[in-house]
């Protein structure tokens, strides 16, 4: 067992350190980082990693410990990502120092084949990959990746490699794929096979284009796995468009016998609405749009549940659209004033923005 601590350094010139340091710590402890000291040196802990922001002189020291090297990879890939994003144009050179390996992909990239594609519903299309590392996409607590939807007409596939800045960066960034995240279905472990739903649609963006017009033995790239899933609860709510019905219902299937809870699922029409496995215990209601606003069910039945008293462990997983997502998200927070652990509120996409 590998029980040594992986590190890395940077020093970097930033004009506003304490604004920009500031605003990234904020931003994680939306996703539960613990945040110790004060302006000058500060800690951020989260996931078995630590970042520390000190000052060196003029500059700004960041350093990093993870338990091993990929999450080291994504502690460097994080800090270095948000700090360019939240300095914005006074966005400063980063260049990491420390443990590295020699792989010049990232470590959680994997290339898979296509060898099956069916409907499984007027909208929904399942399409089956071949992958080597089928193991890693088993996880219940992370169950998306990000598809790499390579650009028409190229000669040869665009992948990613990684950067001194510990940033993907490509060969030809004008050519670099297009990025949609998408829930893993399912894993069948024994054929080393994973499923990917679809959602088809009439003003098909990137990822509706691909399912549509995917061929059996084509090479796709993905970086995964990663995104919330399944946590332990006595009592669930989950809720989601279709977008988020293959994520709920790869959960549902996963819960334990004795589970209890409520499921709302909005989709277009009736026939949409699949047969899916779950806890006797726990109810489903389809929510039948019929042209109605997006989300528009959802919120209003998430909003009229009510909460479980008592002692039960509650978990609220919620994927929409923007929208909807907003309102859900304040209901878990405000309204039944969920801890962070305890809710997962996420928009899946944008309505007038293709997927």
């Amino acid at each position: 067992m590998d029980d040594r601590t992986y590190t890395a350094q940077a020093l970097i010139d930033l004009a506003d350190p304490q604004a920009v340091i500031a605003e990234l710590c904020n931003h994680m402890l939306e996703h539960n980082a613990e945040i110790s000291g004060e302006a000058g040196d500060v800690l951020l802990r989260l996931s078995g990693c630590s970042a520390r922001f000190s000052t060196e002189g003029a500059l700004t020291r960041i350093d990093i410990e993870a338990p091993d090297f990929e999450h080291l990879y994504f502690a460097r890939l994080t800090v270095a990502s948000h700090i360019l994003e939240f300095a914005e144009e006074a966005a400063p050179a980063i260049c990491w120092s420390g443990d590295h390996d020699d792989a010049a992909r990232p470590p959680n990239f994997q290339i898979l084949t296509v060898t099956g594609c069916m409907d499984v519903t007027p909208h929904m299309r399942r399409i089956t990959f071949r992958c080597e590392n089928a193991a890693r996409f088993a996880r219940l607590d992370a169950l998306h990746l990000n598809l790499l939807i390579q650009q028409p007409g190229l000669a040869e596939p665009q992948w990613p490699f990684v950067g001194t800045s510990g940033i993907i960066e490509w060969k030809r960034p004008d050519l670099k794929p297009s990025l949609r995240k998408y829930t893993v279905r399912s894993v069948d472990l024994a054929t080393g096979q994973l499923d990917i739903d679809f959602v088809l649609h009439a003003d098909a963006g990137p990822g509706s284009s691909f399912a549509e017009t995917v061929s059996i033995g084509t090479d796709v790239g993905v970086l995964g796995p990663g995104g919330g899933g399944l946590a332990d609860a006595d009592w669930y709510l989950f809720a989601g468009d279709e977008t988020a019905l293959p994520a709920i219902a790869r959960m549902l299937e996963n819960l334990p016998a004795d589970a209890a809870g409520i499921t709302y699922l909005e989709v277009s029409g009736t026939a949409e609405i699949q047969n899916l496995h779950k806890p006797a215990a726990v109810d489903i209601h389809w929510l039948i749009r019929n042209g109605e606003k997006f989300g528009a069910l959802l919120v209003e039945a998430v909003s009229a549940t009510p909460q479980p008293q008592g002692d039960q462990n509650i978990y609220l997983w919620a994927a929409c659209e923007f929208a909807a997502f907003k309102t859900i998200r304040q209901f878990a927070r405000q309204t039944w004033k969920l801890k962070n652990e305890r809710h997962l509120v996420v928009a899946y996409w944008r309505d007038g923005k293709t997927l």
